[in-house]
């Protein structure tokens, strides 16, 4: 856990996507608190009032959710999602263009 904790800035992508286990939960609850004072970035699909029941245990889930959601800044995206965008229109086409890795970094092509 100690590779989660010591980063400045921590980012949980797609959080709430499913419901937690009572040891996933207590993993995040401990993560969060030793993290407290440093900075975490959540995206999700659903409002933080959606996230209490995912919890198994609601005394957990309270403690949590206070912790990151009082100390927070809430950026509200609505609108269409830009993945459909970037779907190709043809799967079987190639896309045009390739992400690809040589020895000078990543590039395009």
């Amino acid at each position: 856990m100690c590779e989660l904790v010591r980063p400045d800035l921590l980012i949980l992508d797609d959080f709430a996507m499913r419901q937690l286990t009572a040891d996933q939960a207590d993993d995040l609850y401990e993560l969060i608190s030793e993290r407290q004072g440093r900075s975490v970035i959540i995206t999700s699909n659903r409002a933080p009032s959606d996230w209490y029941p995912l919890f198994p245990n609601p005394v957990v889930a309270e403690s949590l959710l206070d912790r990151l959601i009082n100390a927070s800044r809430q950026v509200i995206m609505n609108g269409p999602s830009y993945r459909p965008n970037k779907r190709p229109k043809n799967p079987t086409e190639p896309p045009d263009q390739v992400a690809s890795v040589s020895p000078r970094g990543w590039g395009i092509t």
